[in-house]
């Protein structure tokens, strides 16, 4: 869960980011726009679990720079599950909490709005304020009063925020047998495995499913060791050689569609792969990766799809690749975004690049779906979904 802080200059969202990890985290001064970038701090939130807590810049900052500042606020509520929104309870200046509104209604973000320097009202405009705002929570984050309610009015909150989806649980009854193919490439990172392999084991343990790890140099043995196998899971790249190995009878897909299914929208997304079929000579495509890493010769995303594109496709194309948290707001130059499963955004963040595609009318689809295609093994891949 991401918690994102949003407010005008001044109004305290430093000292509340502070108060609520119980350390300095944020740099807190009497002087505007003190904090400039975002300021990130992970914790745990009993009983929610892990949360990421973000202070963002005074949405009404002005200037070069600030006008800056402020774009780096909104895009910190691209991924933001939960915002508080606080505000200088001795001014009491809501204009611009209206504008963030539309924002927040835009990105699907609920909101609790915060009264912050409660120590510095009179008892008589406190009790006024209450009156007109009965949903709001009122606090010092100065002295930490209330700070507590507020803690607790967030928990509540997030408690209502739908979980995410499942991977595989809902989809492989308790004592299922899947196979999960891990190549150890130079793409692999030296001595662990990447967070979609990490997770589909997890879950597989969570619900009772048995989970055998091995390389796609095994999996053949593999398959000849077990009495039965339900499904196979597979790194994306490797699609075309683990196709070749599993049995017909067996059902197979990758990480990367699992994550599409979580995070995504696999209708969109399966559109989206219509579209990559019928693309024109010269067409634009932007692909798109949530992490930030080197390039390698085995490259994925920067070697891997834009060689097999143009070697399936029989076309010339034109092709951009970005990765991080950069991602266009307006599409409508591209005749196509390939993005991948996502395992290093949330499913807001996930969910908001998805937007950005329908607003700018611009198809979508992802790493697997796209690798699968050009290995003209797309029904076989996602059967396990229809």
């Amino acid at each position: 869960m991401t918690i994102g802080i949003f407010g005008k200059r001044n109004a305290g969202k430093s000292q509340l980011m502070n108060c609520l990890t119980g350390q300095n985290v944020s740099v807190v001064s009497p002087y505007e726009g003190t904090t400039t970038d975002p300021v990130k701090k992970a914790m745990e939130l009993l009983p929610v679990g892990p949360i990421l807590l973000i202070d963002t810049a005074g949405i009404d900052d002005n200037g070069e720079l600030g006008i800056l500042r402020v774009e780096k606020t909104k895009k910190t509520m691209e991924r933001t599950d939960f915002a508080v929104y606080v505000i200088d309870a001795t001014k009491q200046e809501e204009n611009e909490f209206e504008a963030v509104k539309s924002l927040f209604k835009r990105f699907n973000i609920p909101y609790l709005r915060v009264y912050n320097k409660l120590d510095q009202l009179t008892i008589s405009t406190f009790e006024s304020l209450q009156r007109s705002q009965p949903k709001s929570v009122f606090i010092s984050a100065m002295t930490g009063q209330n700070v507590d309610l507020l803690q607790q009015a967030i928990i509540e909150n997030l408690q209502q925020l739908a979980e995410d989806p499942p991977l595989i649980s809902d989809l492989l009854p308790y004592d299922s047998t899947v196979i999960l193919v891990v190549p150890i490439d130079s793409e692999a990172p030296k001595g662990r495995l990447i967070l979609p392999q990490v997770q589909t084991i997890r879950e597989c343990l969570d619900n009772g499913i048995k989970c055998h790890v091995v390389r796609d140099a095994e999996l053949g043995s593999a398959l000849k060791e077990m009495r039965k196998c339900d499904l196979v899971i597979t790194d994306s790249q490797a699609f075309g050689k683990v196709d070749a190995l599993v049995p017909k009878n067996i059902k197979l897909t990758s990480f990367s569609i699992l994550f599409a299914r979580q995070k995504g929208n696999l209708e969109l997304l399966f559109e989206g792969e219509k579209r990559l079929r019928k693309l024109k000579e010269h067409a634009r495509i932007l692909i798109s990766e949530a992490c930030t890493h080197n390039v390698s010769c085995e490259d994925i995303g920067r070697v891997k799809i834009p060689t097999l594109l143009e070697k399936r496709l029989k076309k010339n194309f034109s092709i951009e690749v970005i990765g991080g948290k950069d991602f266009p707001e307006n599409l409508s130059s591209y005749d196509l975004v390939i993005h991948c499963g996502g395992c290093m955004l949330n499913r807001k963040g996930m969910q908001t690049r998805l937007l950005y595609c329908r607003e700018s009318k611009v198809p979508v689809t992802n790493y697997g779906m796209a690798l699968a295609s050009l290995n003209g093994i797309f029904d076989r891949a996602t059967e396990l979904f229809k």
